[in-house]
Parts: structure tokens; C-alpha cells; sequence
């Protein structure tokens, strides 16, 4: 696993109400690797924390769910809910795992299927987020998961005070 860069810096295309954003970069060649970083970011994941997981198909985004997982304890296999829409997992927080990738960017579908029922009582990893970008939490991860020569590239942005300040406790985590 290789950190790429860090930043820590204003950006006004990170949210509306904030200035706060903070990204690191991390190059990982295992899937154990992948799980190995968000092992790390869910270290400081508390119930109310929103992950939103970008990335093609295959890219790693429910492995780095396991990894989140993992971290928070959670027992049992973590699977893609691809197609049962939202799984939910009992562990030191809560782990609410949704997959958008079938709701063709509905987000009256996330109400439907009750998420908002989960925001501020379990951590929430929402795969395919792009698709419904609309209705994301200003404050929030962003997980961008993508190919790279030898594995995966993974970008972690913090948007919002709270979801920088993991990202700046990763980055020192070096």
C-alpha cells in the first residue's frame, strides 16, 4: 500500500455550507490492502458518519465495506446488496450497507427503502453514490475507488468538518 499524496485544503466544490475538505490517496495491490485502509478509516466512524463509495464495477467497493466492517465488528459475511438494496449489520456502530446501483438514480427509492430511517443511528456506505448525487449529505466520505497499474487507486475526501478531520487522522496514520 502506497500513500499517493494528502491535501488539506478550501475547495468550494466540496459542499454547499462548509469549506472543509480533506483528501488522502492511497494505491493498494490486494484486496486485503483495500480492506486494510478502510479498517483504518473506520477506526474513527461513529454512528451519523456517511460514506459515499464511487468506482466502476469491480473496483473494490464492497471489499472496502468489508474492511469498514471488519473494523466496527461486525459479525458474519458482508455482502453486495445489490440486489436486496440495503443490508444492515449489528456491530460497536451499526453498519448500514446500500447498493443505488439499480435505482437509476431515484432518490425517492432511498426513501423508499428507508434510509433515512439509518442517517443518524448507524454508519452508512452507500455504493454507486454517483448515481444519486443529488440527495448525498453535504457532510460525508467520499470513497473514489478506480483501477491502477498494479491494483486499485483509492481517493478518501472528507467533506464537512467532522469528514476531514478522519481523513487528517489518516493521513498522519502513515
Amino acid at each position: 500500500m502506497e500513500v499517493i499524496a494528502s491535501a488539506v485544503a478550501n475547495d468550494p466544490r466540496a459542499m454547499v455550507n462548509s469549506d472543509s475538505l480533506a483528501e488522502i490517496v492511497v494505491e493498494t495491490d490486494t484486496v486485503e490492502e483495500t480492506q486494510h485502509l478502510a479498517r483504518r478509516l473506520a477506526e474513527s466512524l461513529e454512528p451519523g458518519d456517511f460514506i459515499a463509495l464511487i468506482g466502476p464495477l469491480g473496483a473494490g467497493k464492497t471489499a472496502f465495506v468489508q474492511g469498514i466492517a471488519q473494523a466496527l465488528k461486525v459479525q458474519g459475511p458482508v455482502t453486495s446488496p445489490t440486489f436486496v438494496l440495503m443490508r444492515l449489520y449489528r456491530g460497536r456502530a451499526p453498519l448500514c450497507h446500500v447498493d443505488a446501483y439499480r435505482l437509476e438514480g431515484s432518490a425517492e427509492a432511498l426513501v423508499d427503502i428507508g434510509l433515512e430511517d439509518w442517517l443518524d443511528d448507524a454508519v452508512v456506505a452507500l455504493e454507486w453514490a454517483d448515481t444519486v448525487i443529488d440527495v448525498l449529505p453535504a457532510q460525508r466520505l467520499e470513497v473514489l475507488l478506480d483501477y491502477a497499474e498494479s491494483g486499485r487507486r483509492i481517493q478518501i475526501r472528507g467533506l464537512g468538518d467532522r469528514a476531514s478531520e478522519i481523513v487528517e487522522r489518516m493521513a498522519g496514520q502513515r
